[in-house]
């Protein structure tokens, strides 16, 4: 009797079984014209997937419940579950607009995260964007399509800063800026800031070939992020594919020895998903002295234990050394000499990094209502670095976290919805310089390390409260409000022995508090397409411990404040003609107040005892920037299946406030005053322009231009740098070879007509001051393989 039940149970089993087995059949087609989508590709968790036929049509294996993910080139992914395996179906999918697209990685208090519906500038960059060019440089990315921000780099792969709206640098002893850091804005790389506790950016160590979503946000964010008077820059690197296992090769080569090999392990399933990436990068540079190696590790991990928790990971390791030619004189750029700063070659002149990165994050959502997301992170480096100036030893050790609380109520008919939180930092480092002298074995090699010049311990904490409100109203009209409270904290102690006064080194400690970065802002939606905003935004930022003692006395800074900004803009978004015509357009006048420059001290008539650093004057920054993208073609059938266009524009009128600088000349200090002259390191107008076209047969390719105007390198007006235009240009062949099998073949060209240009300029240092790039047509070429299991 038992051997008939068994029996019996096990043939329900079997039928039940192959009842829930079979096949789903369908179609994948655009969303907004209802036109098939051929190439599209189809999968199941745990399978190798398919993909669509000319028709959009698809057929697929399954077994019981089934979550189907759909991705196609330029639309947005869609992921449905299916109960029934012998059902048809039909898939529509959202061209992406990355214009107007959902903000994925930026905090907002407004529960849309449309970007039609956030009243204030963001560019939001993805895939398509990142990768045009080689995809190993993100200043590329950044330069041609994210009007008013400028990215600069020092060598070919290091010594990146950002310059948003006009501000960027920190201050130095020749003007109104500094060249060797990156200050006034916050990055963030998977949630973990970059950006350090003292407001210092250094992103040697990123793997920007590992970037596949950034969003910039320009003007003041203090409400949200704290001491970013300038903006914030949120970057997220490449993550799994939902339901999809896979192992992919990628190399790259080119001009002037680069070469790039990529090693990636993606494991997707339900609810983890995990990407290992594992990067070797060199290049022997352009210039004499100027190679480049990197060798970069990154785990990304995101695991869902529950419809109510998120749990995200991040590991990084980096070990990056990169040669400095140095900065050429403007006669050796004008004449095309390369050769390098020999003051830079002779000391060695580089930078080298060794650090990780490392950071976790919870999301709990209690409610529908109320949701925690709580991050903690840490990064450690060792940093050994040299110049025309010397070599200086860093061991920064930098670790904090960041908490926010998301909340959202209905109000009958009306919505509030909020954001609270805290983000807090510490770091903790050791700062050893050293002057450099002949070598006595060798005196026609590099300079040796000589006597130490200075040993610091600082320790930095940096403190921000933010919340900010949204009440959306019938009519798509909204309000919000924010504010956010800042403080830094710094204890420096000077470790270095005054062996001729008999002197022990001092410790000096300063703290910047009530820096409070109030928020206003009004957005109106119309139609679902087209929205205008006005918006009032505050920021700070806060001196660096290289500013808050007078070096040449020992004594506290006392009379130093932070700087401030203060930005109205007003803009419009909108999605037109079907949504083929997408724009932004933004409109803003911002004011810096305290903005920091160097005062001389005279020791008599005719001789400056020191120079220190003092709040100078202001700007005043007023621009108008503009972006859009055009669906120029788009078929099921023809040779192309899309075509599209894009453009961007900057104006800017940047113009010194009340600034003057001190300075030595002819043994006599005096004051320059730069009150109503241009502000250096801006271009009054950058435009570009390019085409993206895709095949159906696979084939791809854009062919993009930008134009950079003049502009002044020193704070007196009195020299100016030329403009520039870049032709770039990249053709690929992308197909899935079988249901296991991708491949990715591209060729591409920068600077197609060998213009003379600059990675960077530094600005009010004379008589060094440019930062070449490759003054011919760089070629380059590559492939990835991708096996998915």
């Amino acid at each position: 009797m038992k051997k008939i039940y068994y029996t019996f149970l096990g043939l329900l089993i079997g039928f039940s079984i192959m009842a829930q087995s079979g096949r789903i059949s369908g179609r994948v087609m655009d969303a907004s014209d209802n036109q098939p989508l051929a190439g599209a590709n189809i999968r199941i968790t745990g399978s190798s997937g398919t993909s669509t036929d000319s028709n959009g049509a698809f057929s697929i294996q399954c077994n019981g419940s089934t979550e189907i993910t759909v991705t196609y080139v330029g639309y947005r992914s869609y992921t449905v579950r299916i109960e029934n395996c012998d059902q048809d179906i039909t898939i529509k999918l959202t061209p992406a607009n990355q214009l107007l697209d959902e903000v994925e990685i930026t905090a907002t208090s407004n529960p849309n995260r449309s970007l039609l519906y956030l009243p204030t500038a963001i560019t939001k960059l993805g895939g398509l964007e990142m990768q045009r060019g080689t995809g190993l440089f993100m200043d590329d990315a950044i330069n041609a399509n994210v009007p008013g921000v400028y990215m600069t780099r020092r060598a070919v792969s290091s010594g990146q800063q950002f310059n948003i709206r006009g501000y960027g640098s920190g201050v130095g002893f020749r003007g109104a800026n500094n060249n060797f850091d990156g200050q006034g804005y916050k990055v963030y790389l998977n949630g973990i800031p970059v950006t350090d506790a003292e407001g210092i950016t250094v992103m040697d160590d990123i793997d920007f070939g590992s970037i596949g979503n950034v969003e910039v946000i320009k003007g003041p964010a203090g409400s949200l992020y704290g001491l970013a008077i300038a903006g914030a820059v949120n970057l997220e690197t490449k993550k799994a594919e939902s339901g999809q296992n896979s192992i992919s090769q990628s190399a790259l080569v080119g001009n002037y020895g680069l070469s790039r090999f990529t090693t990636q392990v993606q494991l997707g399933a339900d609810r983890s998903s995990i990407l290992v990436n594992y990067g070797r990068q060199h290049s022997d540079g352009f210039m004499p002295h100027n190679k480049s190696d990197k060798n970069f590790f990154n785990f990304i991990g995101d695991f869902t234990p529950n419809e109510k928790q998120k749990i995200s990971t991040y590991l990084a390791y980096t070990n990056s050394y990169d040669q400095r030619a140095g900065e050429l004189t403007i006669s050796q750029f004008e004449t095309g000499d390369f050769s390098g700063n020999a003051r830079y070659i002779k000391n060695d002149a580089h930078s080298e990094v060794v650090g990780f990165r490392a950071g976790v994050s919870h999301t709990y959502k209690f409610s529908n209502q109320v949701k925690n997301t709580t991050a903690v992170f840490g990064s450690g480096i060792t940093n050994n670095a040299s110049s025309a100036g010397g070599w200086t030893d860093k061991s920064p050790f930098n670790y904090g976290f960041r908490s926010t609380l998301n909340m959202n109520f209905d109000l009958n008919g009306a919505t509030l919805s909020g954001i609270a939180g805290i983000e807090a930092q510490r770091q903790q480092a050791l700062s050893l310089g050293y002057g450099m002298v002949t070598n006595q074995d060798d005196p026609n090699g590099y300079n040796v390390i000589g006597a130490m010049r200075s040993n610091q311990a600082t320790t930095t904490s940096t403190g921000s409260y933010f919340t900010e409100w949204t009440l959306s109203l019938p009519s798509d009209i909204s309000f919000t409000a924010g504010l956010g409270f800042s403080t830094m904290d710094i204890d420096l102690m000077n470790r270095t022995y005054d062996a001729v006064n008999d002197k022990a080194g001092e410790r000096y400690q300063v703290t910047y508090k009530n820096m409070a970065s109030p928020h206003f802002a009004l957005n109106k939606v119309f139609n679902s397409q087209l929205s205008a905003y006005a918006s009032y935004s505050k920021g700070y930022k806060a001196p660096v411990s290289g500013n808050i003692v007078i070096s040449a006395t020992g004594e506290l800074n006392t009379g130093l404040k932070p700087e401030e900004g203060d930005q109205f803009e007003i803009g419009t978004k909108g999605s037109l003609l079907d949504s083929r015509f997408n724009y932004q357009l933004a409109l803003f006048s911002t004011e810096f107040k305290n903005k920091m420059t160097s005062v001389a001290v005279p020791l008599d008539a005719n001789t400056t005892a020191y120079t220190y650093i003092a709040n100078g004057g202001g700007q005043i920054n007023k621009g108008l920037e503009i972006a859009a993208n055009y669906e120029l073609y788009k078929s099921s059938t023809g040779f192309f299946s899309k075509v599209g266009s894009f453009a961007n524009l900057t104006y800017s009128d940047f113009t010194y406030k009340n600034f003057s600088y001190q300075s030595l000349s002819g043994g006599v200090p005096t004051t320059a005053e730069y009150d109503g002259n241009d502000v250096a390191g801006v271009s009054p107008v950058v435009a570009n322009v390019g085409i993206d076209a895709y095949a159906q047969n696979g084939l791809y390719g854009n062919l993009n231009f930008q134009y950079r105007d003049g502009m002044p390198i020193t704070s007196d007006g009195a020299n100016q740098s030329a403009g520039y235009r870049l032709w770039n240009a990249k053709v690929g062949y992308h197909s899935k070879l079988s249901s296991h099998f991708d491949i990715d073949l591209y060729f591409g060209v920068n600077n197609i007509l060998g213009e003379k240009y600059y990675y960077m300029i530094f600005v009010n240092q004379l008589n060094d001051a440019y930062i070449p790039a490759p003054k011919k047509a760089n070629y380059f070429g590559g492939i990835q393989l991708k096996y998915i299991f």
